[in-house]
């Protein structure tokens, strides 16, 4: 296990206390180079109670900006609002980590990273569920060869809707959000985290004239107006070689397609979910053609949400980058950007931005050995 960290903890306000954070509360007391110190939100009574709930003060959004005690903004607003925010606390001087997507367009996104650069900041990105054992298990297993030289990979990710458990969906449906926005970051950085960045992208889209509406909760019963594509399909070409097909919708109500798998010249990889820190990794090779689960051999064990802030934390007190990077969340926010202007122009989109995979987390590393 290791002894405790010997870095100062850095300090963390939370901005935006909606349905997510509870994920990183549940977290954040295992990760011992992070401490909350302050929570806020637009409705600052809200911000009271989940305050007191942790210990903590709960304030206004203005205030927790202010405050001398906060070295890191986690920003858990909605996605029209990540880009502000940041801003905003880069401007007050603090370190910031954010909920996917980094923005809405690299246009909001682009100028949030100067900003850090400038100011010798850090910018961290959710998600960093890709740091746990099974994306990182499965990216030891490609580093290794396991199957061969990797050829091919495929995506398929559905559900009817988030309306049917979400008690405020709206914004699902609205600019930020949609399948690709919503669930793509998490099979995109995967796949960057795999095979490197991407360099051009087709695709097509659609959406569906159901009408959609809110099932639980106080607004159960709602209709909930729809602007954005709910069906995606998207074909990746890596710089590395590799091509990548993404389908992702929240128009199936059924499915039998495999969720996520990687061909290689001498096998395939069957791919855990990557919006979950820690399920298995299975692999068939081409002597025997039967899945397998593999062991853990890379990833944060037990991980949960805040484990790429911690690594971000750990980054900035040894001087290194860090893994869940806003660069990297650039990148894949470029290849979402360009996805969707592929559909709609029925073309194929080159994608500017490079960005180096981030480095494996090896196994056994956990926070309270740092």
């Amino acid at each position: 296990m290791g002894s405790a960290v010997s870095e100062r903890p850095l300090r963390v306000g939370v901005v935006g206390v909606g349905n997510i954070s509870q994920q990183y509360f549940d977290h954040l007391p295992a990760l011992p180079n992070l401490a909350l110190t302050a929570v806020a939100d637009i409705d600052v009574a809200r911000a009271e109670s989940v305050g007191a709930a942790h210990g903590v003060r709960g304030v206004g959004v203005d205030e927790l900006l202010a405050a001398e005690d906060v070295d890191v903004v986690v920003n858990l607003t909605i996605p029209a609002a990540h880009a502000e925010v940041a801003t905003r606390a880069l401007t007050a001087g603090k370190h910031v980590y954010g909920e996917k997507p980094l923005a809405l367009t690299i246009a909001e996104a682009r100028p949030v990273l100067e900003l850090a650069d400038r100011s010798g900041l850090r910018v961290g990105s959710a998600p960093d569920t890709v740091l746990g054992t099974g994306i990182q298990t499965a990216r030891a297993a490609l580093d290794d060869g396991l199957i061969g030289e990797p050829v091919a990979a495929a995506v398929s990710w559905s559900a009817p809707g988030h309306e049917l458990w979400h008690p405020a969906p709206a914004f699902y449906y609205q600019p930020g959000g949609g399948p690709l926005l919503d669930m793509g970051p998490y099979y995109l950085t995967s796949l960057v985290t795999f095979f490197g960045p991407v360099a051009r992208v087709s695709g097509a889209a659609t959406r569906s004239t159901r009408q959609r509406t809110i099932a639980t909760g106080p607004a159960a019963g709602t209709p909930i107006p729809v602007d954005v594509d709910t069906h995606v399909t998207a074909v990746l070409e890596h710089v590395s070689g590799v091509v990548s097909t993404v389908t992702v919708s929240f128009e199936v109500w059924a499915t039998r397609a495999p969720l996520f798998e990687v061909t290689g010249t001498a096998g395939t990889l069957a791919v855990p979910d990557p919006n979950r820190f820690s399920d298995t990794v299975e692999v068939a090779t081409a002597a025997d053609r039967t899945f397998r689960e593999l062991p853990v051999t890379a990833g944060y064990a037990d991980a949960g949400r805040g484990y790429g802030l911690a690594d971000m934390a750990h980054a900035i007190a040894t001087d290194r980058p860090h893994r869940a990077s806003g660069s990297l969340a650039f990148h894949v926010l470029e290849v979402m950007e360009a996805i969707t202007t592929a559909a709609h122009a029925h073309a194929v989109v080159e994608v500017g931005s490079r960005v180096e995979r981030p480095e494996l987390v090896p196994a056994g590393a956990r926070p309270d050995s740092w």
